[in-house]
């Protein structure tokens, strides 16, 4: 099948836009909000051959992956708006849980689990992951409309034929766990997802709530972490986000550290020296 939303996104008046490649879905729709475009749009495709992570680094979507952008216009602060990357990883758990079978092996690695048993964990600030190692990632960037105004792009990369080997952490996708998935399928789930979520985070009103069911799904909580923060590297216990949702390493002195964006490493790899 090609791609659809979900009813109740087309309910809401949600959009959708699917190609067969690009070069980045998060270009195509800051694109589309600076020639004017309401929002409430999903970009989706299954080949991303120009896509970004974080700090600026590659994202390369082969063909039947899942590379898909929600553009939405806002009227309130930047900070809050950030915090919409932590409903989209809860959207992606969810669709990811729904459309891959109980009977496909997702067994919690020691580094990156929440001794929960969760099949699908989340990755502070970004990630989601499956057996400890990235099955995929979220990129948030904005664009100033106007001065009241500004439009942000929640960009979602799912591994889901196909994962990169030349990455300095771990990485999966559904088809080598073997879970027969494809893009448009988890798409659809997603665009469900996502109604539920942005519901609960009600324009911020509800992020108490988006931030304690991200707690309970997060990797590493209360387990050694260790996070770089523009070339420092920060070591200590995993606590807690705070209400804010940063990330907060209580160290060996007892001292609670707020982070507010830095690379996470779990277990033994926080325990090595981190670069």
């Amino acid at each position: 099948m090609g791609f659809v939303l979900a009813p109740a996104a087309s309910l809401a008046g949600y959009r959708l836009e699917a190609y067969e490649r690009v070069g980045s879905t998060n270009a195509l729709a800051m694109e589309a909000a600076r020639a004017g475009d309401p929002g409430n749009l999903w970009i989706v495709s299954k080949r991303q051959e120009a896509g970004r992570g974080r700090r600026g680094r590659a994202w390369q979507t082969p063909e039947g992956n899942l590379a898909a952008t929600l553009l939405a216009k806002t009227g309130f602060d930047l900070k809050l708006a950030a915090t919409l990357g932590f409903v989209a990883g809860l959207a992606l758990a969810d669709a990811l849980a729904a459309v891959v079978p109980d009977t496909v092996s997702l067994s919690i690695a020691a580094d990156g689990g929440n001794g929960t048993g969760q099949r699908f964990t989340l990755k502070w600030p970004n990630d989601v992951l499956a057996q400890g190692r990235k099955l995929a990632g979220i990129l948030l960037e904005s664009t100033l409309l106007d001065r009241d105004r500004f439009a942000v792009a929640v960009g979602i990369g799912v591994n889901v034929v196909a994962y990169p080997d030349n990455l300095p952490y771990p990485a999966t996708s559904l088809a080598a766990m073997g879970a027969n998935c494809d893009a448009e399928t988890l798409f659809l789930a997603l665009s469900d997802a996502w109604m539920n979520y942005v519901g609960l985070w009600d324009n911020g009103r509800g992020l108490d709530r988006i931030r304690r069911l991200w707690l309970a799904q997060a990797a590493g909580l209360g387990g050694e972490v260790a996070v770089n923060i523009g070339g420092a590297v920060v070591r200590g216990i995993f606590e807690t986000i705070d209400e804010d949702c940063r990330f907060i390493i209580r160290d060996v002195t007892g001292a609670a550290i707020p982070v507010a964006a830095g690379d996470v490493h779990f277990g033994a790899v926080a325990s090595e020296k981190t670069e």
